[in-house]
């Protein structure tokens, strides 16, 4: 192991980085890295790859490439010069010192024109691969988006059509539809206006009834007070308490009480005495207590504000 492949083992360890995630992170092959720890350089394509590849090492675990490459120079192969074929270092060892004159001065230029290694090579050719990769990759792209397009153009026309075919399929159900619908409109309005008429008319039945009958005081004494209902076939009385609480008390003609209670605020009682000739309400607060005979509105003929209790006697007259 080199001092230069220790030290970057020291720096990946440090920082906790195995050799995995060292190549995740600088997409260099797991053994190619091993080599650079080990110093064992040949299993790599060359020496710009060597340089290369301890560059990103270095920059992956917080080293200064540069400075690394310069401080342990003499380990790191010489990119611009391959190593001389070993042939050539033979020959080399084989002369003598002193033989050394024209002869070697030739093999050197030889050598120094040979210098232009695979690396060179792969360099020269490299922008060239890239050119035609980008052009190939331009020409799928424009191939890749006409498809796209004529594709969905195909998908929407496709489309379309089927959606034609389904409205003139469906066409006999909608209008089937429509004529349902149509007709149960109309049921519904014929409802509404016959419910509307008969609303009309029962409402004009209750004011020509309310307009007929007669409501007159009979007679008062003290805090006693008798009316007589005559004009009408109807003899309905609804007690509504209003503005606080009451109690009331209603009795039929034979003396019966047929209700008594107490109404709270808001509260109302209706009291359907068609088949009474004569009714007795006794009221304990006519302050809080409305009174409606047939749904017309009774005015004590004795005022609340001097009798709070009062006994109301309706005499009832049926038409005939």
């Amino acid at each position: 192991m080199t001092e230069l492949g220790n030290r970057l083992k020291e720096a990946r360890k440090a920082k906790g980085i195995s050799l995995e995630d060292l190549q995740n992170i600088t997409k260099i092959q797991k053994r190619y890295l091993k080599g650079i720890e080990e110093g064992n350089y040949d299993s790599m394509p060359g020496a710009f790859y060597v340089r290369a590849f301890i560059k990103q090492y270095a920059e992956a675990v917080g080293i200064d490439a540069n400075e690394l490459l310069e401080e342990y120079k003499t380990e790191v192969p010489n990119a611009a010069v391959e190593e001389i074929p070993e042939q050539m270092k033979q020959i080399s060892r084989a002369q003598p010192y002193h033989h050394r004159s024209a002869a070697p001065r030739s093999t050197q230029r030889s050598v120094h024109k040979s210098v232009a290694p695979n690396t060179t090579k792969v360099m020269n050719i490299l922008p060239k691969v890239i050119i035609v990769a980008i052009i190939v990759l331009v020409l799928f792209l424009i191939w890749f988006a006409i498809a796209t397009l004529a594709g969905k153009h195909n998908t929407d026309k496709l489309n379309s059509q089927q959606s034609d075919n389904v409205n003139i399929q469906e066409s006999p159900k909608v209008k089937s539809n429509n004529a349902v619908q149509d007709k149960n409109k109309a049921k519904k309005e014929k409802n509404s206006q016959t419910s509307t008429a008969t609303k009309k008319k029962q409402k004009d039945t209750n004011k020509t009834d309310n307009t007929k009958q007669s409501l007159k005081v009979v007679s008062t004494s003290g805090y006693n007070s008798t009316y007589k209902l005559t004009n009408t076939d109807q003899f309905k009385v609804k007690l509504i308490a209003k503005g606080g609480q009451t109690w009331i008390q209603v009795k039929n003609s034979d003396g019966s009480s047929q209700f008594q209670g107490l109404l709270k605020d808001g509260d109302s009682k209706t009291f359907d005495l068609t088949t009474q000739n004569e009714a007795v309400f006794v009221i304990g607060n006519t302050v809080n207590t409305k009174m409606y005979v047939n749904n017309k509105k009774l005015s004590y003929t004795i005022s609340p504000s001097s009798e709070v209790r009062q006994n109301v006697t309706i005499q009832f007259k049926p038409s005939k």
